[in-house]
């Protein structure tokens, strides 16, 4: 999937982040590609890469089961999976079209694979660290097939203090926000969830952050 950074499916996401700061799109990966990451993350999960996630920064995040319960795996951008060079690709194209229109400095992307056990969620949280503000866009790319609305696993976006906009993890979508204005949570499904999860960086205000 090789598209232009003024391909118009780009261009709708970035004008949806200049307009209101999140962007939604129903069919973003072709379903090919959506199969091959999901049956990839689940093949990682049983060979025991998928960790269970914590809290923080550093080499020794909290695990905290009462926050998050979702396992992960960080991809390197020399990953050999041929879909996860294609998904990593895709998301260096959106990089561009987002410093080309938006001028976000936006200089490399970080991304993990996602898996929810049924009745895993992730509380309300920012995913800007307080003392790094290297992450400006964050990005989730779901990977579910057949999912159905009363399986919940919604994404809640808190627009502002009286708007709120629940996303279903529907197969092939993606769905963006400005990292440091989007309060969000995952909430619990009745099946196994999956995703790729992952955040646009630009240069650190702090001199030594890299």
């Amino acid at each position: 999937m090789a598209l232009h950074p003024e391909h118009p499916l780009l261009q709708r996401i970035v004008d949806d982040l200049a307009s209101h700061g999140w962007s939604r799109q129903s069919i973003f990966l072709p379903p090919d590609l959506t199969a091959e990451l999901a049956a990839e993350c689940r093949l990682r999960h049983a060979r025991g890469e998928l960790e269970r996630a914590g809290i923080g920064r550093g080499d020794s995040p909290l695990i905290r089961e009462g926050v998050r319960g979702d396992h992960i795996a960080w991809l390197e951008p020399d990953d050999a999976h041929p879909g996860v060079q294609r998904y990593l690709h895709l998301m260096d194209t959106l990089r561009e079209a987002f410093n080309r229109t938006l001028f976000l400095g936006l200089e490399d992307y970080e991304s993990h694979f996602a898996l929810y056990p049924p009745g895993a969620f992730y509380a309300r949280h920012l995913d800007r660290f307080r003392d790094d503000d290297r992450r400006m866009v964050s990005l989730v790319l779901y990977l579910n097939d057949a999912w159905l609305p009363e399986q919940g696993g919604e994404l809640r976006l808190y627009l502002d203090e009286q708007r709120q906009q629940d996303v279903l993890p529907l197969g092939g979508s993606l769905v963006c926000f400005l990292s440091g204005q989007l309060p969000h949570e995952v909430l619990p499904a009745t099946r196994e969830r999956l995703s790729l999860t992952g955040w646009f960086r630009r240069r650190g205000d702090n001199p030594l952050q890299a």
